[in-house]
Order: structure tokens, then sequence, then C-alpha cells
């Protein structure tokens, strides 16, 4: 199960994104996945802030325990918890691009090349007929973080609150993204407008991708539940869409992947880039963006050998049994089921390749659970601690060596497996920017 903590939110940058919001309305998703309808939505002025940055601070409400921990709420999120877990882990030029260097950017050094400042052709059966274009990072920075802790409810998490705290004060510290420049969402605050509510959360996403231009670097954090639901339009490999749970998921329901793609990458120009974190269950694919790469910078297909060894076995267990009726019926479940694999990633490919630059990594698989977990005495999630720690290890990698460093801070404690997915065809050996 995930996981407590500060309050943190910029009360001007709410109020911004509240007026950008067309005329204040909020589309509603239900259970089913299709739109509810607009329901108005009344901006609450939260109290005066009393630091340096303009944020509220208020003290975060005592968790409750709910037995182990680990109790699900009713009704689901079905199978989407992470589970808990609390073991104690031990500017100079810029060859090929236009603007100046990303930040912490010292020289080549021998380090990974660049990403190219040209667009792109699409390859690796995309659609064919325009091109995507890498970001260098180097025009406005907005950022939106979410973290849900489920005060009072069950299956209550620890560190969510406190995965936003650390991933704000990293990306102000070391990627420069100004406070002003952040909407951070957590439900430790008295503030209305600051709490992950789906409305707010629906909202918010909007307000990210307003008016974002070529390299422009946009952020996304999810730290919070998620889980899955059967997927209705046919674009997902195995049959189910990856979904997130607002604080209020009991009332207003879930927020389905192909909401948050149509919301926050659909609209984006080639050039712009979008970084999302989802440290959450099930998030392998929670963007539903359609190329995903190995720890070998090699890019992922449906596992039909896998699903071919499964359907083979049925078929000559049903054989050995003597049941020739039901290897019949094994056999044309089966390659129904691969050929709506196939298609599935096709329709994804084609409906969701994107000329922006969309780069997400996720906590786990689709069908893996993310950790909620106690690393240097603070609970935190393990997928946020890990991509913090690898890149202030070394802040200068490709995205494959990304991807396996994230890897190897997890792997002596975790099973989960972060995985790294892009709107376009990606080249893993340049240089990771943000």
């Amino acid at each position: 199960m995930f996981r407590h903590n500060m309050a943190v939110n910029n009360l001007n940058n709410l109020n911004n994104l509240n007026n950008n919001s067309n005329p204040s309305t909020i589309i509603h998703q239900n259970y089913a996945g299709y739109p509810a309808h607009p329901q108005q939505y009344q901006h609450q002025q939260g109290p005066p802030s009393n630091n340096p940055y303009g944020y509220s601070h208020t003290p975060s409400p005592q968790p409750q325990t709910y037995g182990n921990g680990y109790d699900r709420p009713h009704p689901p999120p079905s199978g989407g918890y992470r589970p808990s877990h609390s073991p104690t882990p031990s500017n100079g030029p810029f060859p090929g691009r236009q603007g100046p260097p990303p930040p912490g950017y010292q020289g080549n050094q021998g380090g990974p090349p660049p990403p190219p400042n040209h667009p792109v052709a699409f390859g690796h059966g995309a659609p064919q007929g325009y091109n995507f274009q890498y970001s260098n990072c180097s025009g406005r920075r907005k950022a939106l973080l979410i973290g849900i802790n489920y005060f009072g409810q069950k299956g209550q998490l620890r560190g969510c609150v406190n995965d936003v705290k650390n991933m704000s004060a990293y990306l102000n510290q070391s990627f420069g993204y100004a406070r002003e420049d952040m909407v951070l969402l957590t439900d430790d605050q008295q503030n209305p407008m600051s709490h992950p509510t789906k409305a707010n959360i629906l909202r918010a996403m909007h307000w990210l991708v307003k008016d974002a231009q070529p390299n422009d670097s946009l952020f996304f954090h999810y730290s919070g539940h998620g889980g899955q639901t059967p997927d209705l339009d046919g674009d997902e490999d195995d049959g189910y869409d990856e979904v997130i749970y607002p604080s209020d998921f009991r009332v207003a329901g879930f927020i389905v992947d192909d909401e948050m793609h149509r919301i926050m990458v659909k609209p984006l120009q080639a050039g712009v880039r979008l970084t999302a974190i989802f440290d959450s269950c099930h998030s392998g694919s929670a963007l539903d963006l359609p190329y995903i790469y190995s720890t070998q910078g090699m890019l992922k297909e449906p596992d039909l050998v896998k699903e071919a060894g499964q359907g083979l076995l049925g078929v000559v267990s049903a054989y050995a049994r003597g049941d020739l009726s039901g290897m019949v019926s094994t056999a044309v479940g089966f390659a129904k089921k691969v050929a709506k694999g196939d298609s599935a990633h096709e329709k994804t490919i084609q409906t969701k390749t994107s000329p922006a630059d969309v780069v997400m990594w996720s906590g786990s698989k689709d069908e893996q659970t993310s950790s909620d977990a106690t690393i240097d005495g603070q609970a935190t999630g393990a997928m946020s601690w890990a991509f913090i720690a690898a890149l202030k290890k070394n802040p200068q990698q490709s995205y494959v060596q990304l991807l396996n460093s994230i890897r190897d801070e997890l792997a002596p404690k975790y099973t989960q497996k972060p995985q790294l997915s892009c709107s376009h065809p990606l080249d893993t050996n340049i240089l990771y920017v943000m």
C-alpha cells in the first residue's frame, strides 16, 4: 500500500490555474470511462501565505492505522494498492542544440550525445507524414505534483505527501522550476483548492499544458493509489485501462489513462517536453504512450511469444486429457487473444503517437504494484525516491542508463520494475534532459 506529512501549494498559482480554466467547468468521467455532465467549480480563496515562496503551510493530520495498514478500501481500487514495505536501504556550449544547455549540463565529457535540435521522422510503424521533435528544455517550466495519503480512509498511505515535498524541492534546486510555476495538490492542506480531488486534478492537468510552446519543459508527478479497469476502446494489449484514484474517488470516481492522455498529451505541439512520473500500482502505461523500452534500450512489443507458449500448454493439456472439444475451444480462444493484443498495440501506435516530446517513468509494470516505503527514516514512495537518487548520483545519463540506474536503486529491496515509455520512437542513447 502507498504511504504523510507537509502541506505545500502556491495560492497565487492556484488562482491563476482557476482563472485560466475554461469558465471554471470541469468535465467529470464516470466509472465506465464516459464523460458525465459538466459541474461548475467555485473558487475558494485559501489562507494567506507565510513564507518567502508564497506557500501555505498547515500541519498534517495524524495517520490512522487500519489493522496492518494494508486493508483495501471499499469500493475498489481493485488490486490497485501499493503494498506497504519498510526496508532501510542504506555551462558551456551544447553542440547540436539551440538555446541554453539544460540545467546542470557541463559539456559532453565523453557522456551521452545531446538530443538533436531538428525534426525527426517517425519510424517503427508510427503514423507517417509528420515528424516529432525532441525538446531542448530551454523554455518555460511548469510542474504539477500530486500526493495523496488518503487520510482517514482505509488503505491509507504514508509517503505520498512527502514525495511531493521532496520532488518539488529537487525540481526547484536542480532543474530551475520556480515555486510560482508549480501547483502542488496534497490531502494534508486546509485550502480546498489544494486538495487532490478529481475536479482539482483534472483542472490542474489542463493548467499544466495550457499555452505550452516548443522547448517548454512541463513536469507531472503523481504519487498515490493506482489500479485497472476493463478497456472499452480496444487499445490495451491486456484488456485493461490503467487508472489513478483521487482523494474523493469513492464519490467522484477514478481517472482513466485515456482521459489523462487526451488532456496532457494530445494538445502538445512538437518540441514540447512533458516528463511524467507515476509512483503508483499498475502504472506501466498510465499515460497510454505507445513506445515502451527495455533496459537494453530496445522497443518492447506485445509478448506474443509468451502468449503462444501459454496457449500451447492449454491445447496440449486438453489433448492429454482426451478433451478434443476443450482443445479446440482453447486454441480458438488463444488465437483471439493474440489477435486482440496485436491489434490493440497497432491501434495505440496509430492513435497515441505524438509529435511532442512526452516521456514517462512509471513505478512498475502494468501488472505490478509499487511500494510505499520507509527509506532513511522517512516515509516515501520507492519510485519517487529512486528517480531522485539516481539523477543526483549522475545528472548526465542517457535514457537507458537512467532506466537502469533507477532499477539498480530499487533492486536490492523491491521487486517492482520501473518502466520507460515515450510518445514517439526514442533514441535511448542520447542525453536525458528535463
